[in-house]
């Protein structure tokens, strides 16, 4: 009778133990589940914002070209000029949009200007304003270019005007075939005495 109660427990133990192990095999593999879940999801969100980013990178630059194809250079441009007067020079042209005076950090204009029209067609009007007069001097009307990006044009290294080109001379030997000191000797200097009136 004991002998039963025995087996009973020790194959109730063991069974036990083999469902712990079974669940616990069963969680691990739940785990490993998710895991590749969250990873397969963050590939797709990273694949899907990188395919959103070109495309709003491709629509912003087709529209700048866009803009850019209605809009002109203008240089030259007096500093005290406002954006009403570049506004106003440019009425007969077309339509205008916008008129940018750029400036610097410090709000100074830097005598440029760029004009934005509704119409393709007066940017050609606009061209024939080339060497105008506006507050007393002639304005550089050119179509406006589209920057592109990751273009940049390279530039060699310039030398610098005030280091001079310094030339590899010949070789020339020293005065001394040998050193007067003889090989390895350094010569030595006193440091010179200072007065000092306490000493």
């Amino acid at each position: 009778m004991e002998g039963d109660v025995e087996m009973d427990v020790a194959d109730n133990s063991t069974s036990k133990e083999a469902e712990l192990d079974d669940m616990n095999a069963r969680l691990k593999e739940m785990e490993d589940e998710a895991a590749a879940l969250r990873e397969m999801q963050a590939k797709v969100e990273k694949e899907m914002s990188s395919a959103q980013d070109s495309a709003t990178a491709a629509a912003s630059q087709t529209n700048k070209e866009e803009v850019d194809a209605r809009s002109v250079f203008v240089g030259n441009v007096d500093y005290s000029c406002t954006p009403e007067e570049v506004q106003q020079h440019f009425q007969a042209c077309g339509t205008v949009n916008r008129v940018t005076i750029r400036t610097d950090k410090f709000g100074q204009p830097k005598g440029y200007a760029y004009v934005e029209f509704l119409e393709v067609e007066a940017v050609q009007e606009a061209l024939l304003l080339n060497e105008s007069e506006l507050h007393g001097r002639q304005l550089k009307v050119t179509a406006k270019r589209t920057n592109v990006p990751g273009m940049k044009q390279f530039r060699g290294r310039r030398p610098n005007p005030y280091m001079g080109l310094r030339a590899r001379g010949a070789y020339m030997p020293s005065p001394f075939m040998y050193s007067p000191y003889g090989y390895g000797k350094v010569p030595r200097f006193r440091a010179p005495m200072r007065y000092n009136p306490y000493y």
